[in-house]
C-alpha cells in the first residue's frame, strides 16, 4: 500500500537560514523532512536563543501541536541547509493511522522517545553546574550509542546550545574534563575514559 496514493500532502521547500516555522504560529500540518535538515530553536524576549533539537531527512516535527488542544508551534524551525518537507494534515495523519496498524505502532513509539528526550533535557538543564550538565548529556550518550566512543552530528557551538551554556564555558570545560582525565575528544568525538569519575562528577 502506497500511502502517498492514499492521503493528501503537499511539499515545501526553503534555503538555508530560511524560516520554516514561527513560535506561536498554528501548526495545523505534520512535517516531514525528506531532505536537508532543521534546527528547533526556542528564541527568548532578551535575545537568548536555545536550540533544543536538530533534525535530518526522515525526521518528523510538529506532532505535539497539531495534536494538543492549542494548535501552535512552541519553537521557531529553522531550515539550516536547502531542505524539502512533506505536509500531512491533522484530519489526514489520523485516517492514516486508522489504515494502518504498523504505521500507528510506529507514530507511538516515535512520540514516546520525544518524551524521554526531553524528560532528558529537562534533566539536563536542571544541573547545577556546567560539569554536571555535560556529564548527563555524555551519560545519556553513552546509554543511547552503547559505546565510550561518542560520536556527533553537531558543532561545539551546537552542543552548548543545547546544554544551555555559552561556548567558552564548554570548551573551557571539556578541557578540564580531558586534564582530569574523565575523558578525550577530538572534532566531533568524545571518548568517556573513566565513567565512574564521569558519574561522580553528578554528586560533585
Amino acid at each position: 500500500m502506497n500511502i502517498l496514493e492514499i492521503i493528501p500532502y503537499r511539499v515545501s521547500n526553503y534555503k538555508k537560514d530560511e524560516i520554516v516555522a514561527m513560535e506561536d504560529h498554528v501548526c495545523d500540518s505534520l512535517g516531514i523532512i525528506l531532505q536537508g535538515k532543521v534546527e528547533i530553536q526556542k528564541i527568548f524576549p532578551s535575545g537568548q536563543v536555545t536550540t533544543i533539537n536538530n533534525f535530518d531527512k526522515g525526521s518528523i516535527f510538529g506532532e505535539a501541536p497539531v495534536f494538543s488542544g492549542n494548535h501552535k508551534y512552541p519553537a521557531t524551525v529553522t531550515a539550516t541547509e536547502y531542505t524539502e518537507i512533506m505536509y500531512i494534515k491533522e484530519t489526514d495523519i489520523i485516517s492514516l493511522l486508522k489504515l494502518n496498524n504498523r504505521i500507528l505502532s510506529n507514530f507511538l513509539f516515535l512520540l514516546s522517545n520525544r518524551i524521554m528526550m526531553l524528560s532528558q533535557r529537562i534533566t539536563n538543564l536542571s544541573q547545577d553546574t556546567i560539569r554536571k550538565k555535560i556529564a548527563t548529556f555524555l551519560l545519556n550518550e553513552y546509554k543511547k550509542q552503547n559505546s565510550t566512543l561518542l560520536t556527533f552530528s553537531y558543532t561545539r557551538k551546537e552542543m552548548a546550545e543545547l546544554l544551555n551554556i555559552p561556548r567558552p564555558s564548554l570548551s573551557r570545560e571539556l578541557s578540564n574534563m580531558k586534564r582530569d582525565n574523565i575523558i578525550d575528544f577530538n572534532k566531533n568525538i568524545i571518548k568517556i575514559l573513566k565513567i565512574d569519575l564521569l558519574e561522580e562528577a553528578l554528586f560533585e
